[in-house]
This record gives C-alpha cells, structure tokens and sequence, in this order.
C-alpha cells in the first residue's frame, strides 16, 4: 500500500539525487579580496581628503585677511594713517583672540602699519601650522609657507590648493 502523493518512482529519483546543501557566509578568499579591495580605496581616498579639508580651511584665511584689509581702509579713510591716531586703535592693535578665524591668526607684520603702509598676515596652527598668508596696503598677496607637501609658495598669490603654480 503507497501513501498518498508517494510513488516508488518519485522515491527512487529522490535518493539518487544529491543533498542539497545551503551555501552560508562567505569564504576566506571573498573577505580576504574585500578587505584588500578596501585598503585600496582607502589609501586612495584618505590623502585626497585631507587635501580637500586643507582647501576649506585655507579660505579661513583668505576670508579673515579681505575682512582685516577692509577694517584697515576703513580705519585709514577715517584717520588718514594705518597706525592708532587718537582714541581711534588701528585693527592691528585688536585683542589676538578676535583676531582668529578658523585655525589662522590674523596679525600685521612687526614693523607695520605705518602712516601710509601695513603687511596683514595669517599664520595657521594645527592642521595648517606653517601656512602663512600675507597682503599688504596696494593688495599685493604671497604665500610664504606652507606646512604641507605639494603645496607651493608664492612671491605673487595666494596657494589655495596643492599642486598650484604661482
């Protein structure tokens, strides 16, 4: 007597066939290719990043010395000289603490402002220490140093990012 839905031939195909077996994770070889892929990738990625994170903060300094120059004209046009005139202080002479913007102090070269001239510098720290912008009364702006290779330095522009020719 067969049960239901049981034929003997169904029976027979059933033990010849073989087992079939679930494939589960994943083998040494596959994570092994992926980890290497990773690497790869990120030994790529992770230098063009902090090039990418040097570039937005440059502009910190960029920024920060337009808008000291600004004050400084401003500050001329009232009092006719780039020094303190009166009660009136020259933005050179401002609190260090409000003169920093990112990771860049703004500051003026130690024997400016004059009467009619002034050099702006900013000098970074941290993830830009030694970069060292710098514009004076006529515009004129130079890269001096900078704390990372590849980036260059300019009598006649500002480096904003590496590899730039001056």
């Amino acid at each position: 007597m067969w049960l239901a839905g049981f034929s003997p031939k169904g029976l027979a195909l059933q033990s010849l066939s073989r087992p079939q077996y679930r494939s589960r994770g994943f083998t040494l070889i596959e994570v092994m290719i992926t980890v290497a892929i990773i690497g790869i990738l990120a030994a790529i990625a992770l230098p063009s990043y902090r090039d990418y994170i040097l570039r937005g903060q440059v502009v910190d300094a960029t920024n920060g010395l337009a808008a000291m120059r600004s004050n400084m004209e401003r500050h001329f046009q009232d009092n006719r000289t780039y020094k303190t005139s009166g009660d009136f202080t020259t933005p050179c002479a401002v609190d260090e603490s409000k003169r920093k913007v990112g990771s860049f102090t703004l500051s003026c070269k130690t024997d400016t402002p004059t009467d009619t001239t002034y050099v702006l510098l900013a000098t970074g720290s941290g993830p830009t220490n030694n970069f060292v912008y710098t514009i004076n009364q006529a515009g004129d702006r130079s890269t001096t140093g900078t704390g990372s290779s590849g980036w260059g330095t300019c009598a006649s522009a500002w480096v904003l990012k590496k590899g730039q020719s001056c």
